[in-house]
């Protein structure tokens, strides 16, 4: 392909994009295909030749499109979205364009820069204080990981990468069983092991679903006493299944007098902390953490991948990653290389969708769609609850709550998910509470309206009705 049938092709994919998300309504949500139907509509051997960029497109509807699961649907209210606001599709056109590797100041100083920058702004969006820098990561789940094993290395004083785990005695990670799964994975890949996971149960007393920090207080002494080496406790505000978030102050308490790093998971929720009233329930005491995680590309509309971890102390991190062979080094005055904050040693520019996503919306703009989707979610699950077919397992947390069908055992409640998912009109999922299936609703879809809410209660009461 020369640059004058790129020009051509890249105004037709515009032009393809556009018209996408315009009759994007008219798209069943979740993909309707059969297992196994796309590998099938594939040849088996790659071509010899090249082909014609018409019969490759044409072969992407035919074959790629009745596959594809709508993220970017209005009424997705499944999982959490990876939103996609236009301008930021337009920034990764650009990054695509430029395909620089950002690894080092050097390599793309305004990636670098640029980076920095939209981590104070981020910072200064969420109400976090002076001192806080950070770094742009691909998800959550690699935050997460770096995170752990900064604690490993704290632990076990910071003989880890260098020796291995082996002899360094065994070290124990606490957390809420209300945590992401990315908690135990991140433990496995360090080394640490799911049995040295410690998951803390939660305080029933109220909506929070909070960590109870009277056991994790005494599961930490009880460890010291057998020997064991607490290295870190990490929290969640807004926790996948239900939402839930844990009491900053009291679980810092407990880190601080116990001499432990601490991690908090805000991947979903933190995005709403750009909106002031909702700090005080939220967000109250997380100046005290260690690291902070949270994700605009779940709910600010930034193209997946984007996630920013906030640290207090990045040399913990840094003295943790870097590594620094003679052809990476950089001459001169010292520079910022983001490389040595994060486990992937390439990086791509993904400051600038932030930057374009910013300044297109503003933060006044952002924090509308928030503030719609929490209340559009307490209104929603006021009409259900108020309907005699269904019943409210988890009140709405920002703008997460799940409930279930009344009468239905579990096996019921999850076919009851499978046939809303295959009607096609909206997407949802399930999860469990108290072992027993509730059905999730999230909002959170960048163009989501309220008509689309509207339309979700309608969907779920038509098929509810006739079970």
């Amino acid at each position: 392909m020369n640059w004058d049938e790129f020009q051509h092709w890249g105004e037709h994919i515009s032009k393809w994009a556009a018209d996408y998300h315009k009759d994007i309504r008219n798209n069943p949500v979740r993909a309707q295909t059969d297992k196994g139907a796309i590998a099938a509509a594939l040849p088996a051997s790659p071509p010899e030749g090249g082909e014609a960029m018409d019969a490759i497109m044409a072969d992407f509807e035919r074959i790629v499109m009745p596959g594809i699961t709508h993220w970017q649907h209005p009424r997705f209210f499944a999982y959490f979205p990876a939103n996609a606001a236009p301008p930021s599709m337009l920034a990764e056109m650009l990054v695509s364009t430029i395909a620089a590797q950002c690894m080092l100041w050097q390599t793309s100083p305004a990636a670098t820069e640029m980076e920095g920058v939209m981590v104070q702004w981020l910072r200064q969006a969420l109400g976090l204080p002076d001192g806080f820098s950070g770094v742009i990561q691909d998800s959550a789940s690699s935050a997460t990981l770096s995170a752990v094993l900064t604690m490993r290395e704290i632990a076990s004083g910071w003989r880890g990468n260098k020796e291995g785990m082996s002899g360094q005695g065994c070290l124990r990670i606490y957390c809420s069983d209300q945590v992401h799964s990315s908690i135990d994975r991140a433990c496995w890949v360090a080394g640490i092991g799911q049995d040295n996971l410690v998951k803390i149960g939660t305080d029933g007393s109220g909506a929070s679903y909070a960590m109870d920090t009277e056991e994790l207080q005494s599961r930490i002494t009880q460890d010291r006493a057998a020997g064991y080496i607490p290295a870190g406790i990490i929290a969640i505000t807004g926790g996948t299944s239900i939402g839930a978030y844990d009491r900053h102050h009291a679980v810092l308490e407990i880190a601080k007098r116990e001499g432990l790093y601490t991690h908090l998971d805000a991947a979903w929720a933190g995005s709403a902390m750009i909106c002031p009233e909702y700090r005080d329930e939220f967000w109250a005491g997380v100046e005290g953490y260690d690291s902070i995680v949270f994700n605009p590309h779940k709910w600010l509309g930034a193209q997946f991948d984007c996630s920013i971890q906030f640290l207090r102390d990045p040399q913990h991190q840094i003295n943790t990653l870097k590594i620094e062979p003679e052809y990476l080094k950089t001459a001169g005055e010292a520079v910022t290389n983001y490389s040595e904050w994060t486990i992937p040693l390439g990086r791509r520019f993904r400051a600038l969708k932030l930057w374009f996503l910013l300044r297109s919306y503003g933060l006044e703009g952002l924090r509308e769609r928030i503030r719609n989707h929490v209340d559009w979610a307490h209104a929603l699950a006021a009409r259900l609850e108020a309907h005699p077919k269904f019943e409210i397992v988890t009140q709405p947390i920002l703008s997460l709550f799940t409930f279930k069908v009344t009468g239905m055992d579990n096996a019921a409640q999850l076919d009851f998910v499978e046939r809303i998912n295959n009607d096609g009109r909206i997407y949802i999922t399930q999860t469990r509470v108290d072992d027993a299936v509730a059905i999730r609703f999230q909002i959170g879809q960048f163009d989501c309206t309220q008509d689309d809410i509207n339309a979700a209660y309608d969907v779920l009461c038509e098929l509810a009705e006739a079970s």
